[in-house]
């Protein structure tokens, strides 16, 4: 099965309309869901999980379709986004009127310390800067990327945050803050989405109050359209996807369609660091040291000395060569940084936490559950390529999976190197015991 990238875009065009509250990048595209929930045969009596949920888009779209689902999701923001995502019981015009009630009186406040939120500076006749702006904690501010938020709309984010924890009526507190989440990251920060999270143009002042209820509004038109669809159970958990025994119950899984991290230098706490921060769901160094201790080890970024995922893979000896290859290139090229001494590490903590995850996997499998985990192939650690979906295909065969197959899904360049790097569908089966 492989798609062009022509139909790709064309088919994310279409998806960011449908319940796209929340998302920063199509990589995993809901269309990609639908394929495979058809090729499953998957239907209202069954159940999917997503163990590396993200921001939801496998649990919406079952739910979409009336299939129960589960996630797991380490992440706290990306667990928040993914649970409101799939509470469609809403009243929209209540809603509505409610983040209206709460607009009026943050804009009401912002006006008595001399802000004007309705309409940018240039135009602004009576505005004046308030002696002092909100802004964040130390600790907490310490935690951002570098000029991520200017400090203005910083000071009308933060006056709006604390109206809806005073102001908001509680039904709707979650689906505003999901809101404002979003307008954050594309509307109101200095934020920038390439390859990587990062900084662009400053905004010394936005319209913030606008910029949320745009997003309100838009949420509201996909609740309007969701909403007469019947119940459906989607659960999503906050946890460990390499510790999934706790939330599932054995033989509870027909279907798994997900997308778990790639080993690469990509920090994910990153990607959503500025509205954890802002909403307050990571507070200090230790909230993202416990955040980062949750998660798949596929970076330098969260690798710990007692980590010792590596001895799941201590026999594969592809995965010993791929180890061994980076460490002698960098050596070779008197590479010394501390996060350079640990490529080699990662890359065997990264495929023994997925050998870990399928291991706990099996038992909440069905005999014959179908499995879909889309990766992408890598070279970022100096440049020895990792090729993920046939490493994992392997990985999985040898924990008594059976291999379907591992369609290719599409193709993108390697910065680096400049090479096709293949981004892949690896699909499993379970046989049972």
């Amino acid at each position: 099965m492989r798609w062009s990238n022509g139909e790709i875009n064309k088919l994310a065009f279409e998806d960011r309309a449908a319940h796209d509250w929340y998302r920063f990048v199509l990589s995993f595209p809901p269309h990609l869901v639908r394929d495979y929930l058809r090729r499953f045969a998957i239907s209202s009596g069954h159940r999917v999980l997503d163990p590396f949920c993200g921001t939801g888009t496998t649990i919406v779209e079952c739910k979409k379709q009336g299939i129960p689902s589960v996630g797991i999701e380490a992440n706290p923001m990306a667990h928040f986004a993914s649970q409101v995502k799939v509470e469609w019981d809403v009243n929209t015009s209540e809603l509505i009127a409610d983040a209206t009630r709460v607009a009026e009186i943050t804009q009401r406040q912002l006006e008595e310390s001399g802000v004007d939120d309705e309409t940018l500076p240039l135009f602004k006749t009576h505005w004046r800067r308030p002696q002092q702006l909100r802004t964040l904690p130390e600790e907490s501010f310490k935690l951002l990327l570098t000029d991520s938020i200017s400090p203005l709309p910083l000071h009308k984010t933060l006056a709006l945050i604390e109206c809806l924890q005073h102001h908001s009526d509680p039904k709707y507190r979650r689906h505003h803050l999901l809101a404002l989440a979003k307008a954050i990251v594309f509307s109101i920060s200095n934020l920038h989405f390439g390859p990587e999270v990062g900084i662009g143009p400053a905004k010394p002042d936005v319209a913030v109050i606008p910029a949320w209820m745009t997003c309100a509004r838009e949420m509201a038109d996909d609740l309007r359209e969701l909403a007469p669809q019947r119940p459906t159970p989607a659960i999503v958990h906050r946890a460990d996807a390499r510790r999934l025994r706790e939330m599932l119950e054995p033989n509870s899984i027909d279907a798994v369609i997900t997308s778990p991290p790639y080993p690469n230098e990509k920090d994910y706490t990153r990607t959503t660091r500025l509205e954890s921060v802002l909403l307050g769901f990571i507070r200090d160094k230790a909230d993202l040291r416990a955040l980062k201790h949750g998660l798949m080890r596929s970076n330098t970024r969260n690798v710990y000395k007692d980590d010792d995922d590596d001895q799941w893979v201590n026999e594969h000896a592809e995965i010993q060569r791929i180890a061994e290859a980076i460490e002698a290139r960098r050596i070779e090229l008197g590479k010394t940084s501390g996060f350079e001494r640990l490529y080699a590490r990662v890359t065997k903590l990264y495929f023994g936490g997925m050998a870990r995850h399928l291991a706990e996997l099996r038992t909440a499998l069905r005999p014959g559950a179908h499995l879909a985990y889309v990766v992408g192939d890598q070279a970022s650690y100096l440049r020895v390529m990792i090729r993920t979906g046939q490493l994992i295909a392997d990985i999985a065969q040898s924990l008594g999976y059976e291999i379907a197959g591992i369609d290719l899904f599409r193709t993108r360049l390697a910065t680096a190197t400049k090479e096709q790097l293949r981004e892949e569908v690896v699909v499993l089966r379970w046989p049972g015991c």
